[in-house]
């Protein structure tokens, strides 16, 4: 550790007050700086206030948006079932009940529904459905629902059940 002479330590204890002095001469101008922190702060505040109601209303209308969109889904399978126009989508292996209900509830109803869908069909499909691409593919889809279709269920249980 190093030693301070006596000189040293009057030096570093004057450096000290001088330093101390110029703070408290300087307050005023601590007051200009305090007063350009406050409008900034109330600035951001505002900004966040803005920010979060554009946010609440955002979020109002997509809610909106969610309920007219279940809407005219549960209308259309409702026009489809009254019609008969439904196939049971569950028999289909990579399907089952609860995927039936989530193809009905996108407008997917009948077996020749799925027969028609094109590779970007399949891709969107498997995208809003939440499956990992090529599922559709993988388990055979088309395949089945054609079989289904042509009412071939024997070959369609000794094939996929």
């Amino acid at each position: 550790m190093p030693t301070f002479t006596t000189n040293q330590w009057a030096i570093l204890l004057l450096v000290l007050i001088l330093g101390w002095l110029l703070g408290l001469m300087s307050r005023s101008g601590g007051r200009r700086w305090k007063k350009a922190y406050e409008s900034e702060r109330s600035d951001g505040i505002r900004y966040r206030s803005d920010a979060d109601a554009k946010l609440t209303a955002a979020n109002t209308r997509i809610a909106e948006l969610e309920a007219e969109l279940k809407t005219e889904r549960d209308r259309a399978t409702q026009v489809a079932t009254a019609r008969g126009a439904t196939d049971d989508l569950g028999l289909i292996r990579g399907i089952g009940r609860g995927g039936a209900t989530q193809l009905n509830g996108l407008g997917i109803h009948r077996y020749e529904d799925i027969t028609t869908m094109t590779a970007a069909d399949e891709t969107a499909l498997e995208t809003r459905m939440g499956a990992e691409p090529g599922y559709i593919a993988r388990e055979r889809w088309r395949e089945q629902a054609e079989m289904l279709a042509a009412n071939r269920l024997d070959d369609h249980r000794r094939l996929f059940a």
